[in-house]
């Protein structure tokens, strides 16, 4: 895998001993021999992973790490503290200021690789999202990093997997103190609740009776609806190699027994800021998909879908020679609506107006607001006389009961004018079924309103 390693450490000896490590395993490794120089190459991109030692002059690595991790910009960066302390407190020091591992020296070179190989996999499937998200931001959307960045990491739903009654005692008491935790002992039916618990994270023994944890964190890592939630096993000293496995699978942290409470607490609220970092990116982006084809008064499609989505239909019909019909519809003198009522009087129609004729939309349909108070209906599959009769059904549904506004506090009578027309053999593109829709309704207009009117077919 290759990859933009930071070594940041103020000894010689140790960035050229990391450095031909990681060079060996043809990652691209860059230096910084001191806090402000690790910030700057971050925030300008330089790196995918930052390997941090603790004990540098001015700014120490646990000042550098909450930094990163403060920033929205960095917060995304994976971070391995790399130090001589080797105290559970230092430990836990690191993980409190956000570093996704701690690694102490000398360095095991397996740990390493596997380490770095790991974070290096999970924060590429944050890329994509982040980069898109940036995307949003540079518009001026709401900033889904910055939400993102802030969360605190509590508040988790969690599933124990465990049989043991003490380690039960031990580890959910810890995690209690700030989530929500499910305990089960059996592994088969653990497999059966991850999914329908909604779970932020599952903390998995490895040495479960008469079940291998290991194939449990595989199988979760498998099922589509648990595949993005944190896991972390529990081992031995001696289940190095399987831990070493689970980790190259895709298991995001790992803690021996005895297991630390302060340490575990920590590594959870780690996991479940980063999951939560990529589910608000992921969540962000939906919506601002949304945004870019949603009208935001009426909640139907905007032009912009119509226009890139109509054209298929259209093309896809003319191929087959099936029926295509467009119904532009207008509600009657709305102008007065807003001079009489007001302009909020005058949105709360429209709004009710779409949802009205939303009823008559099937799945295959495009319902879009075409502009002012004008909806185009686009109705795949179907011919004149039934088109005219989906628009008589419209019309007389809008016209049979007043529109509620001011909170309900008065009634509108509304009606509604209607042009129809269908696909012709001649038509070279969609804007001429739109076009004959548009001189119909004009002409529904021009009678007296309130009214269908049809292009000949």
């Amino acid at each position: 895998m290759s990859a933009r390693v930071l070594v940041v450490d103020d000894l010689h000896h140790n960035v050229r001993l990391l450095e031909t490590k990681l060079s060996l395993e043809y990652f691209d490794v860059s230096v910084a021999m001191n806090g402000p120089d690790a910030l700057a190459i971050c925030e300008k991109g330089g790196c995918d992973l930052v390997l941090l030692d603790v004990m540098m002059p001015g700014m120490d690595g646990f000042e550098v790490c909450r930094r990163l991790k403060s920033n929205p910009d960095t917060a995304h960066l994976p971070v391995v503290i790399v130090t001589a302390l080797d105290q559970p407190a230092d430990r836990l020091r690191g993980l409190e200021a956000g570093a996704d591992d701690f690694l102490t020296k000398p360095i095991d070179d397996t740990a390493l690789m596997t380490r770095v190989r790991s974070l290096l996999r999970l924060k590429a499937v944050t890329d994509e999202l982040r980069s898109r998200a940036l995307a949003v931001r540079e518009i001026g959307g709401t900033d889904p990093l910055a939400l993102a960045a802030a969360d605190t990491g509590d508040g988790a739903r969690i599933l124990l997997v465990e049989d043991r009654p003490s380690a039960i005692d031990r580890i959910g008491t810890a995690l209690a103190r700030k989530h929500d935790v499910t305990v089960e002992t059996d592994p088969q039916q653990a497999l059966v609740k991850a999914p329908e618990g909604a779970f932020d994270l599952a903390v998995v023994s490895l040495d479960l009776e008469g079940h291998d944890g290991l194939r449990l964190c595989s199988q979760l890592r498998s099922v589509e609806r648990t595949r993005n939630m944190a896991l972390i096993m529990i081992g031995e000293a001696h289940d190095k190699a399987r831990i070493t496995r689970g980790l190259d699978f895709g298991v995001n942290d790992y803690l021996l027994r005895p297991v630390d409470r302060n340490e575990l607490v920590a590594r959870v609220r780690t996991q479940v800021r980063r999951r939560r970092f990529s589910e608000t990116l992921r969540r962000a982006l939906q919506t601002s998909m949304e945004l870019a084809i949603t009208d935001e008064l009426t909640g139907l499609h905007n032009r912009r879908y119509l226009d890139r989505n109509m054209g298929p239909i259209f093309y896809e019909a003319a191929r087959h020679q099936k029926g295509l019909a467009c119904l532009l519809l207008d509600i009657d003198r709305f102008k007065s609506i807003n001079d009489t009522y007001g302009h909020e009087a005058g949105d709360e129609v429209l709004r009710a107006f779409a949802e009205r004729v939303r009823q008559y939309v099937r799945p295959v349909d495009i319902l879009a607001r075409y502009g002012g108070e004008e909806i185009v209906m686009v109705v795949p599959g179907v011919e004149l006389p039934d088109a005219r009769a989906i628009a008589e059904r419209i019309r007389e549904r809008i016209e049979a009961s007043p529109f509620p506004v001011k909170g309900g506090t008065q009634d509108i009578d509304v009606t509604v004018s209607v042009g129809v027309s269908v696909r012709r053999a001649t038509d070279t593109g969609p804007a001429d079924i739109i076009k004959r829709a548009d001189d119909a309704l004009y002409r529904a207009k021009s009678s007296g309103r309130n009214r269908v009117e049809a292009a000949a077919a």
